[in-house]
This record gives C-alpha cells, structure tokens and sequence, in this order.
C-alpha cells in the first residue's frame, strides 16, 4: 500500500488508494496484466502493483527527489468531497475519504 508520512505541525499518514493514471500507462498495463485503465490504480493493492512499488521504496522522501515527487499545481482547479471511510468501525462518522468529485478511478466513489 502506498502510505505517506506527512510531516509538520501534526505528523500523520495518509492511504493514497487509488490515482488516475496519466503517463506510463503501458507500463503499468504490463504489471497489472489489464487493458482496462480504469481499473488500473482502482485500489490501494492495485495502486501499488501498477506504479511498481516495493519494499524498495520504504521512506523515500517524496518531497525533495525530483524523479519521484508530488507535483503541485496553484492553478488547477479540483473538486475534492469527503466520505465516510470504507471498511472501519473506530471513528467512522469522521469524513476521512477524500477523492475527486465523479472520479471514474475509484473503486466506491463516495455516497454524498
């Protein structure tokens, strides 16, 4: 699973379960053994079976490697909602999914 420590003035982890995939499609088709890009990062195991993660990659900084970081754009626009967690019991009235609104690359979009 790709998890993310985020660090600050409250550390904490964030589950990065499903993307919508842009390049490196092919590549990704070939480690999952699936044409459908839909559901090729459509999970948290898929996600990282797609994008080729390993134990490898354990504490990489996501941050300062240019080869591997997150980019961040002060002009896109997005429309992100939050949902209930899938799958818990413990704090699960917190809205602790975020995703994009329609995203047609989640597994269970969120119910509004």
């Amino acid at each position: 699973m790709l998890n993310v420590l985020v660090k600050g003035d409250a550390n904490g982890f964030v589950l990065i379960r499903a993307m919508e995939p842009r390049t490196g499609i092919e590549r990704m088709k070939k480690r999952r053994k699936l044409d459908d890009v839909k559901r090729l990062c459509s999970g948290p195991g898929k996600l990282t079976q797609a994008l080729g993660i390993t134990d490898r990659h354990h504490e990489m900084d996501l941050c300062t490697d240019p080869r591997h970081c997150f980019a961040y754009s002060s002009s896109a626009i997005i429309d992100v909602v939050a949902g209930k967690r899938i799958g818990i019991t413990r704090s699960a009235h917190h809205p602790w999914r975020f995703t994009l609104r329609d995203s047609l690359f989640v597994s269970r979009p969120p119910k509004l």
